[in-house]
């Protein structure tokens, strides 16, 4: 168990580092094209690749956000029960997210494999479609693996 936390660990890490260079990206392509706009020489496309560029940036931080629990929980009716009820709570919720990440993935990647068939491109630089999709299907996967992992980091015996 302790390898395939560190695995999810590490791929949760560096899904981290692709999220964090697309947001760069994202603004650098945004300030030039409104800084060549007043030039009246706009960058072609730049709605599409920065749309692209915000699938990279969601979906690929949302493991590490896991990971560290970065994400807003609401447990105030949780924290009168007792320890426990608290822990076959968060196993539950955690083996329903695992469960839910899985199911979404697989479907995206399905998704995906039919706007490939399909040769879906976006509206100004017909860039294919199905690679974000894709991508963003293997982010779901890859959370589901952060989700169940958790299970066992909650019992504070991996860390």
């Amino acid at each position: 168990m302790q390898g395939l936390i560190r695995i999810a660990s590490w791929l949760s890490r560096w899904m981290k580092v692709i999220a964090n260079i697309a947001l760069t990206f994202m603004i650098l392509l945004t300030v030039a094209d409104v800084i060549l706009r007043s030039f009246r020489r706009p960058i072609i496309g730049t709605y599409d690749i920065v749309s692209f560029s915000g699938v990279v940036v969601m979906g690929f931080a949302i493991p590490f956000t896991s990971w560290v629990k970065g994400h807003i929980r609401v447990d105030f009716l949780i924290l009168k029960l007792p320890q426990t009820t608290k822990r076959i709570f968060d196993i539950v919720t955690r083996c329903i997210g695992t469960g839910l990440f899985l199911i979404i993935g697989w479907n995206l990647l399905v998704l995906g494999k039919d706007l490939q068939k399909a040769g879906e491109v976006s509206s100004t630089i017909s860039m294919p479609l199905y690679p974000a999709v894709y991508g963003l299907g293997i982010c779901c996967l890859i959370e589901s693996l952060v989700v169940f992992c958790d299970i066992f980091k909650a019992g504070g015996k991996y860390e």
